[in-house]
């Protein structure tokens, strides 16, 4: 049922259930668009070779050396794992520890459901990202999003877009090389 479709009472069940789910999790997880992070709670008196975390491009295993690992599972997209890596930080009074994975998203562009496949899902629907500035982004994306602003400028003064500007001075070229042909009646699509 797509999220629309919901009464405001279903929509607030739907949340509480997703949010209860979340929650039963053994770890804590949070993303932006272009990495997610996983924190696991660990006994204080734990070093950072009791922990064994293996991060590969499609799988994330991490728990204590010894015991079942408290995750074990695939990951629902391809991560960067050269620019990926986990730290074991005291946490305040030192009765606790945490391990925090960080996970670089090969694919900067999407939102993960869930940090394992095995996991519960999050309706990605619902996320609000925060504002991003043009230098938080990568080459591409950044020229991407540069090229949409400068069409939409354009557009609002009533001028051609980068690709509209693109094919006139195409034709103008053509024009110039061909100056016999009538092209008054030329129109652009």
């Amino acid at each position: 049922m797509a999220g629309d479709d919901l009464t405001p009472e279903q929509e607030a069940a739907a949340r509480a259930q997703e949010k209860a789910e979340q929650e039963a999790l053994p770890y804590k997880w949070s993303q932006n668009i272009n990495d997610l992070d996983i924190l696991i709670e660990v006994p204080g008196n734990l070093k950072g070779r009791d922990i064994v975390v293996e991060i590969k491009k499609t799988h994330l295993k991490a728990g204590i050396k010894g015991q079942e690992p408290i995750i074990d599972g695939d990951l629902p997209q391809a991560i960067l794992t050269e620019d990926s890596t986990w730290t074991l930080t005291t946490n305040p009074g030192g009765a606790t520890k945490t391990v925090e994975i960080h996970l670089d998203k090969a694919n900067a562009m999407e939102w993960w459901a869930h940090a394992i496949t095995s996991a519960p899902k999050i309706d990605v629907t619902k996320i609000q990202p925060e504002n991003s500035k043009l230098s938080d982004l990568n080459g591409e994306t950044r020229g991407m999003v540069e090229k949409m602003m400068f069409d939409q400028r354009q557009k609002e003064a009533g001028l051609p877009t980068s690709d509209e500007q693109k094919k006139i001075d195409i034709l103008k070229k053509f024009q110039d090389q061909h100056p016999e042909m009538d092209f008054s009646n030329a129109k652009i699509q």
